[in-house]
């Protein structure tokens, strides 16, 4: 049984990583203070190393509740194979999970923290390489259920849309004004789906695959 003790600990370590993911978001890692964390979240400053030790230590745990987040809101389907005319719907699903996963704060804290992940030695860089496996893994399996064409593999795909996905987000967040991401993702599905329909002998139509 939770005693009201570990209970507020608890609530009080929710509200650090909630303010410190969105500070290190909008402000970047190296920017962002412990005294920031304590004035959003409304928790001691004091309170923030006992519950992660280090700055860092924070900014792993960040990562861990943001992936955690990702994984929840992807919704595994049933294995079987995925006949032709439930191609272009299936598509469909693909892409509207690409697109809420870009409405969430921690999707914005990937994009400002890439540049930390790539430095030598980077204590998050094996949390990025588990972000993209998740990503990749959970479009493989999608695709392994499609009739795909001779010679290209559930794999390399999933490698190119999620690299897609990663740059229409990248694009959004640049230049929200000139980059619609909904209508670049559905273009994305447009021509994945049309290639996936056509390998199996059923060229899809433009009103089909645009709406």
């Amino acid at each position: 049984m939770t005693t009201r003790r570990e209970q507020t600990s608890h609530e009080s370590s929710e509200l650090i990583l909630r303010a410190a993911a969105e500070l290190f978001a909008a402000k970047g890692y190296r920017q962002t203070t412990f005294a920031d964390v304590a004035e959003r979240s409304g928790i001691s400053r004091g309170s923030i190393p006992w519950h992660f030790g280090s700055k860092e230590g924070l900014l792993l745990a960040v990562l861990e509740r943001s992936v955690d987040l990702i994984r929840a809101g992807l919704v595994e389907e049933p294995g079987e194979r995925v006949e032709p005319e439930q191609v272009a719907a299936g598509f469909d699903r693909l892409m509207g999970g690409a697109d809420a996963l870009f409405a969430q704060p921690t999707t914005k804290l990937f994009v400002t923290l890439l540049v930390e992940a790539l430095e030598p030695g980077s204590p998050i860089h094996g949390r990025y390489v588990e972000i993209h496996n998740t990503l990749r893994d959970h479009c493989r399996r999608w695709l392994e259920r499609l009739p795909l064409p001779p010679g290209l593999s559930a794999e390399t795909l999933s490698v190119t849309l999620i690299g897609a996905g990663i740059g229409i987000h990248q694009q959004w967040l640049l230049a929200p004004e000139r980059v619609d991401p909904k209508q670049a993702l559905a273009a994305l599905r447009t021509l994945v789906a049309g290639a996936v329909l056509s390998a199996d002998g059923e060229p899809p139509t433009g009103g089909e695959l645009g709406r």
